[in-house]
């Protein structure tokens, strides 16, 4: 068939992408984006998404106009497309990246290959990332992923040959066109190669040096971290073109005629490379079991917090109304920028999960509208492991007192998302209600309207979460699911720090977690999270 129809989804660049490479090879190339009503509709979709989806659009059409072929856009349910494009063009092959993603992507791919064979087309998939489809053993998952990293670059096509036939196209669509309701995040990065490819020097020249020491703390993640989520989430970038950028920086630092000079940079590129292979390592979960996007992975869990979901608590943590500080001003801030750092989402879903006591499900779809950079792969399973509901995970019952204590000393990042909380003293910032009533009077606060009264009392909402959770994780009936879970989910790679595979099966045997037990997890960590990757929510690298 002459006619090659590159389906662009969450990879949208045309650097290191396999399907725009072979497709190039016929005389005739159709690049196509679709928006998808079901997809913009769907619960986890929200206007940031779209507005940082049109920006990477624009980059996207101008770098495939600059080879010979526009991107042609358009709207509607993706077979109803692809047979205006049978129609209009005769018999074509469909080349795209394989996408794990919602169940909604799920099923449409389905449907997608249904129509395919009922329709004669060849539909030819490439591997995203590292993710594997039809992975047979997690034994090799590691070995393939290194495969696929060490393979070489693939440049963008020089030329897009094109015969000049399209359709009327839909065009780059606003939120109103589409009828997303909420305004987009002030804040938020802005997508598009371009700005992925600034980002990546800016990391790399300015602020790899402090990105293990500082990644933790709300105060400096900010700066520290890579940023680079968002664009690894719609594909902007590839995972392999920044694990060559670091094998390659690694190279020249020790190179270097002072190799002493570089020993924060090096291991800060030990840690972003380590990120890079969890980010595949946590979407190979959602690939090789869809459906703990909606089910607790370990069963046993279930039915343990699905009753008691209470609503007005959920409403006031996603407004960032709980009375705790930290908790509230990460909400803040998630609002107006669509990013928080990873120990803080954590938290966030941690206080959700134990302090309130509530299911993961809808908060995991609150967060997902939230999180600029989602990911489903990482963000169903990252939640589910800081709820608990693994069985090969340790509890991490976090104090939102005490993290706030920990990662913002003198409140500076409270204040900052709280400016109604702005006078109140050092001493009282993370837990204002303890404040004397004279001082609340000085101040001019009232406890309970200035700024809400704690909803939950943290540290007996904690000792409850522990009574129920850790007599059912210690119980021997759960033990063989658990070695099921950790069978199909487990960590094998290479990059792994903490406990060792072998050690980590025997914890799992013997009935006991996976890291050392803590009745909370506030012990300080603020130089390196490096050693607990369940920390990484979201896995911003």
């Amino acid at each position: 068939m002459s006619l090659a129809v590159v389906w662009f989804k969450r990879d949208l660049r045309v650097f290191d992408h396999a399907p725009l490479v072979e497709a190039s090879r016929h005389p005739d190339v159709l690049p196509l984006y679709v928006y998808e009503p079901e997809i913009i509709r769907a619960p986890d979709f929200s206007t940031q998404h779209l507005g940082f989806i049109n920006e990477c659009l624009d980059d996207l059409d101008q770098a495939l106009a600059g080879r010979g072929s526009s991107l042609l856009i358009l709207h509607g349910e993706i077979t109803t497309v692809f047979k205006r494009l049978l129609d209009n063009f005769g018999p074509f092959t469909l080349y795209s990246h394989e996408e794990t993603g919602n169940a909604i992507s799920y099923s449409r791919d389905r449907r997608v290959a249904d129509w395919c064979r009922s329709h004669n087309i060849a539909w030819k998939e490439s591997p995203t990332n590292g993710v594997v489809r039809r992975l047979q053993n997690r034994d090799e998952w590691s070995s393939i992923w290194m495969q696929r990293m060490r393979s070489p670059m693939l440049s963008a096509p020089d030329f897009i040959r094109t015969s000049g036939k399209t359709l009327s196209p839909s065009g780059v669509m606003t939120a109103r066109q589409l009828g997303c309701r909420e305004e987009d995040k002030p804040q938020r990065q802005h997508g598009g190669r371009k700005q992925a490819s600034q980002q990546v020097k800016q990391f790399f020249t300015r602020h790899l040096p402090a990105y293990r020491y500082s990644m933790s703390s709300p105060l400096s993640a900010e700066e520290a971290c890579s940023r680079l989520s968002p664009y690894l989430a719609y594909g902007a970038l590839s995972i392999k073109e920044l694990m060559h950028k670091i094998w390659k920086t690694r190279a020249q630092l020790q190179s270097a005629s002072n190799p002493e000079s570089s020993s924060r940079v090096l291991a800060s590129l030990k840690s972003f490379e380590s990120r890079l292979h969890w980010h595949c390592h946590f979407i190979q979960k959602l690939e090789s079991q869809p459906a703990i996007e909606m089910q607790n992975m370990h069963s046993g869990f279930d039915g343990l917090r699905e009753p008691h979901f209470n609503p007005e608590y959920f409403e006031r943590w996603k407004k960032g109304e709980t009375g705790f500080p930290l908790i509230d001003a990460c909400m803040r801030m998630l609002a107006q920028t669509g990013w928080i750092n990873f120990r803080m989402r954590a938290l966030l879903i941690s206080f959700s999960s134990y302090q309130l006591w509530n299911h993961w499900r809808e908060p995991a779809l609150h967060l997902a509208r939230e999180f600029l950079d989602y990911e489903p792969g990482i963000h169903y399973p990252q939640i589910q492991m800081q709820s608990g509901v693994t069985g090969i995970n340790t509890l991490r019952i976090y104090n939102p007192v005490k993290q706030a204590q920990d990662q913002d000393p003198k409140g500076i990042f409270v204040k900052r998302w709280l400016p109604e909380l702005h006078n109140v003293p050092n001493d009282f910032i993370f837990q204002p209600w303890t404040m004397p009533p004279e001082l609340q009077r000085e101040i001019n606060i009232t406890m309970g309207s200035t700024y809400p009264l704690p909803i939950v009392d943290h540290l007996a909402t904690a000792k409850h979460a522990r009574d129920t959770l850790w007599p059912l994780v210690r119980n021997p009936s759960m033990r063989s699911e658990a070695r099921q879970v950790f069978i199909k989910h487990g960590s094998r790679h290479p990059f792994r720090e903490g406990r060792s595979r072998q050690s980590t099966k025997s914890a799992v045997a013997s009935g006991k977690n996976n890291t050392t037990q803590r009745n909370d997890a506030d012990t300080k960590s603020s130089k390196s999270s490096e050693s607990s990757p369940q920390l990484s929510l979201g896995l911003d690298p």
